[in-house]
């Protein structure tokens, strides 16, 4: 495409968002298609992402995991003394292109010490830190010392023996693996996580013992309900799963779920503290108790004096002292609900196959992971069978040479040239190059009788050899019966028991009550400064002179219970929602607690109604500047989530001039800028669910005027109301009232 000079801040502003300016070598502004920009420079570097960086093969490895392990063992370190990690991350640079950190960090995430894998493949010594916590880190590489598991025999095997392909590495100096060549389903039995360019990857772990025995039930009846073997997922830390049968079927179909996890704790009578000793993979010990404690100052949480990481050696262990009578059960239950103790994992079996992402579920990766198999079994046996046939053809060659010894070493003898021996030794015995090549290779100390004769027997072994080779490549159900007792030798020799427990779901539901609120007449107190106190009757009765900042005033009091919902409306159309148990019980002589605090509203939101209520019954009146009143049922706020905010709880068409509960039907009076007042019962208006409705017209207001007040109507306030003040129907332009009529009675001697 041709360039041209062009104002530079006008093309990055122009063109529509179908092109857009680039700045070429010489200075200048050089036009280019976004789509051919984005396809040019950003797909090459998403492809890299999802093909070799974040979404593991089906061998259960990422590029960075393969190519460390890889390098592990060219040095060795498979059954061997540990080295210093630094050395390994040195070696690793040779394959991945990375720094140091990223390298060591690979490593860390993959030992035993970290405590991350069911299964690791690091044989750790030193500080590599913990999964389960956010601030205890991993020692520098030069610290540490690392080698490969045993488990690693089972990556590694029959690597030499042509299994999987091999690939120059980034820079064409040596060979690396494209996949390993694992005896197991190491995809499903060690967690992996990764984040691409537009998509994900999330596998839990299962126990070994478990996939091993479902893969082969798959190996030998593929239709086989492998839900009865693999019971669910198995997480290093344990925890305990809430199982629901429904949920499990469908992540074992889909790839796709969401499994709950909580943590186990037990009681601990004596010292009247509950010890928690495993956690769910998605969270740590910090973030546990950084939230309970922010539990117990907000007040949510009153049962607790004191939490404590007592984790050490022996591994995991958060303490938490209770208050006397407590009772250890409930409040483990209400934890389980407002903090990480009970979260869920959610499962996204995303895996490379045949370089394409597809996102498989639990049968269809394991079957995927038996044809990856099957075909590393191919292989070998394939390698085997050449490298033997080789072998036989090397001994045939041998063996004519046992006719006649002396005749050989004639030939040699006689031969001048030493690049003719090969071809004398082929025409004077009929061999061909390579076994008389092998001939001439032999030394002269075992040109016997002996030597030859037992190099020689070995042909009928090999036949037979050879036979049972040619035998397993025929026949695809010799290689699956090899794979099944692979497994079943990989599962005696590595298989621990379950980590994870199980508990039904039926059983949880019992379990999760709701919270016990101490049930107590109050008194409720809104000022118009927003601040909000909750008085018990015995306190009111010892003072009842409220405290109150300089110019503010209470606009509401209301009787109710401790156990009664609060609803605050702002002037922002939104609501929130808490608990009368929410806020301490208080006395008259403090100000109380500011609202817009509590319960964390925006900078400049302010409350204008307080709503306390049991069952929501009832409606709320909303009445605005332009004479409409909305009436809407008070159960349309009712939630069946404990959600603390709601939006557009009102219309924001016009603005609120008051907000009213109405429990039973009564007569309000509304008046405007114009001075008319105007009087209407609450039965004329329809209530409606819809909490942004507008409502319906109650006064009409000529061109610049406006409500500005509404309040429920005092008999004393109006007189004669049904005849000048109360229309027939709605809408009305109301009445101005009589001075003379409508004034208060002076008091005469």
């Amino acid at each position: 495409m041709a360039s041209k000079k062009k104002d530079f801040s006008k093309d990055i502003n122009g063109h529509g968002g179908r092109t857009h300016g680039v700045i070429n070598g010489a200075g200048e502004i050089v036009e280019q298609k976004i789509a051919s920009t984005l396809e040019k420079n950003y797909m090459p570097y998403a492809m890299s992402v999802i093909l070799s960086r974040a979404i593991p093969q089906i061998d259960g490895f990422k590029p960075s995991h393969r190519k460390l392990l890889y390098t592990m063992y060219k040095m060795g370190l498979l059954g061997s003394a540990r080295i210093k990690s630094a050395n390994i991350v040195g070696q690793t640079m040779k394959l991945n292109p990375h720094g140091d950190s990223a390298i060591y960090d690979t490593m860390v995430r993959l030992s035993r010490g970290y405590e991350a894998l069911l299964h690791p493949y690091v044989d750790s010594k030193g500080n590599f830190g913990k999964f389960y916590s956010r601030d205890m880190m991993c020692a520098a590489s030069r610290y540490t010392e690392a080698r490969l598991d045993d488990i690693c025999e089972e990556l590694f095997k029959d690597i030499d023996k042509d299994t999987v392909d091999f690939v120059d590495n980034y820079d064409n100096t040596q060979k690396e693996p494209t996949l390993l060549p694992a005896s197991f389903p190491s995809i499903l039995v060690n967690a992996n996580t990764g984040i691409a360019v537009g998509m994900a990857s999330s596998i839990c772990p299962f126990n070994l013992r478990e996939v091993c025995k479902a893969t082969t039930m798959l190996i030998k009846d593929p239709e086989a309900d492998i839900n009865k073997v693999l019971l669910a997922p198995d997480f290093t830390g344990g925890g305990s799963i809430i199982y629901d049968e429904k949920a499990m079927v469908d992540i074992y179909k889909t790839g796709r779920g969401s499994i709950k996890v909580r943590a186990r704790y037990t009681y601990d009578k004596a010292q009247n503290c509950i010890d928690i000793s495993s956690i769910p993979p998605t969270t740590t010990s910090e973030a546990i108790i950084e939230k309970i404690i922010d539990l117990v100052k907000k007040g949510s949480v009153r049962e607790i004096s004191d939490i404590r990481d007592e984790t050490g050696i022996e591994g995991l262990k958060i303490t938490i002292d209770l208050k006397r009578g407590t009772d250890a059960e409930k409040l483990i239950q209400k934890l389980y609900r407002m903090t990480p103790l009970e979260d869920s994992f959610s499962c996204n079996f995303n895996v490379l196959i045949n370089e394409t992402p597809r996102v498989l579920g639990v049968r269809a990766l394991l079957c995927e992971w038996i044809a990856f198999r099957t075909e590393c079994v191919r292989r070998r046996t394939q390698f085997d069978l050449h490298k033997q046939k080789s072998k036989m053809h090397l001994l045939a060659g041998l063996k004519k040479i046992l006719v006649d010894i002396d005749k050989a070493i004639k030939i040699i003898r006689n031969t001048k040239e030493e690049s003719m021996v090969v071809p004398n030794l082929m025409q004077g015995f009929d061999i061909d190059e390579v076994q008389a090549d092998y001939v001439a290779e032999i030394k002269l100390r075992h040109l016997n009788r002996e030597y030859i004769l037992k190099r020689t027997d070995e042909i009928e072994r090999l036949k037979e050899l050879i036979k049972e080779l040619e035998s397993i490549l025929n026949d695809d159900e010799k290689i699956k019966e090899i794979i099944a007792q692979e497994l079943k030798n990989i599962a005696e020799k590595y298989g621990k028991p379950r980590k994870t427990m199980l508990i039904y779901k039926e059983d949880v539901a019992e379990a999760d009550m709701e919270e016990e609120v101490p049930d107590y007449p109050v008194h409720l107190f809104f000022t118009q400064h927003q601040y909000f106190k909750k008085i018990t009757p015995q306190s009111l009765r010892m003072s009842n002179d409220q405290k109150l900042k300089d110019g503010d005033e209470i606009l509401q009091t209301i009787e109710a219970n401790n156990n009664f919902d609060l609803l605050f409306f702002t002037d922002k159309q939104q609501v929130y929602k808490a608990k009368v148990a929410d806020f301490a019980d208080s006395k008259a002589s403090v100000l109380g607690e500011f609202v817009p605090a509590k319960l964390e509203m925006e900078p400049d939101e302010s409350a204008l109604c307080m709503i306390a209520t049991q069952n929501y019954a009832g409606c709320v009146l909303f009445f605005f500047e332009n004479g409409k009143v909305a009436k809407v049922t008070l159960e349309a706020y009712k939630t069946k989530t404990n959600r603390k905010k709601l939006v557009k709880a009102y219309s924001d068409k016009s603005r609120v001039v008051g907000i009213k509960y109405l429990g039973e039907e009564k007569d309000f009076v509304v008046t405007s800028s114009a001075g008319r007042a105007l009087v209407f019962n609450t039965s004329m208006l329809n209530a409606k669910t819809t909490k942004s409705t507008q409502g319906v017209s109650v006064m009409s207001l000529r061109k610049g005027h406006r409500v500005v007040a509404a309040k429920e109507l005092d008999p004393k306030s109006l007189t004669d109301v049904a005849r000048h003040y109360r229309p027939k129907n709605l809408p009305a332009a109301g009445t101005v009232p009589n001075s003379s009529a409508d004034a208060p009675e002076q008091l005469t001697l």
